[in-house]
């Protein structure tokens, strides 16, 4: 079921999304060679917590960090660690949410690690693209595949594969509400777009193919052929005209 938010409760969550698209912001300066993933997690921790709210992730499913740090073939999931560099040539995708008075925000960049090559920066550039080409069907009227199809094409149309294993979400008081949201597929099915739906719309692009796996770890997802991988996301709700996006 999908659960429609009040404006009160888009309120709350406004709130938390600007904490998430600010530490985002912030990491644009932050993220250099030499840092390691653990920076990166302290630096969102001390973040969110500083403006009196909680780091969504922290505990979630038993994940412990505050942010999930993926870094080159990482798709998502990337557990911090004081051991993992970052070096010139890599990218890093960080995937942060704040709670604030029970609600959750959640967003995602991924951030060039000084200069990087032509392949990596398109990646990047792609990815960003194909979530604002989605979300110009966030609205009213619409139906959810109309999104997915959106960022497919656009993510296909740049030269890369779009990953199947994980998706979007609707976010409100869980992380993960109702309903599913994939970056791919046929237009003009699944559930109509209704007024106060929030979502989690979060395309996930790989360089090569988009078949992944499960490290030891239990948790950090990789692409199979070990090519690099981005993600690009924010917390979108739709409204009676364009989407507002919350974590931008």
């Amino acid at each position: 079921m999908i659960i429609i938010k009040s404006k009160q409760e888009i309120d709350i969550m406004r709130e938390a999304g600007k904490v998430t698209g600010d530490v985002l912001r912030k990491l644009e300066d932050f993220v250099k060679p030499g840092i390691s993933t653990w920076d990166i997690d302290r630096f969102v921790e001390e973040h969110i917590i500083g403006h009196k709210m909680t780091p969504s992730f922290k505990g979630l499913y038993g994940f412990p960090a505050s942010a999930c740090v993926s870094v080159n073939e990482e798709v998502v999931h990337g557990i911090p660690s004081k051991k993992r560099i970052l070096k010139e040539g890599d990218i890093v995708s960080v995937d942060v949410g704040s709670t604030y008075k029970g609600y959750c925000s959640d967003a995602a960049r991924t951030y060039p690690v000084g200069a990087i090559s032509a392949v990596a920066a398109h990646l990047i550039e792609a990815t960003r693209d194909s979530f604002f080409e989605g979300i110009k069907f966030c609205k009213v009227g619409n139906r959810l595949s109309d999104i997915s199809h959106a960022i497919q094409m656009k993510a296909e149309g740049e030269g890369f594969s779009v990953i199947r294993d994980y998706v979007g979400h609707g976010v409100g008081r869980d992380m993960h509400e109702d309903p599913q949201i994939p970056n791919f597929g046929k237009p003009g099915r699944g559930p109509r777009l209704a007024e106060g739906m929030v979502f989690a719309i979060e395309p996930m692009i790989a360089e090569g193919h988009y078949d992944t796996e499960v490290l030891l770890n239990d948790w950090t997802v990789v692409t199979v052929d070990g090519k690099l991988s981005a993600h690009y996301e924010n917390t979108v709700v739709v409204t009676d005209g364009e989407p507002e996006l919350l974590t931008l």
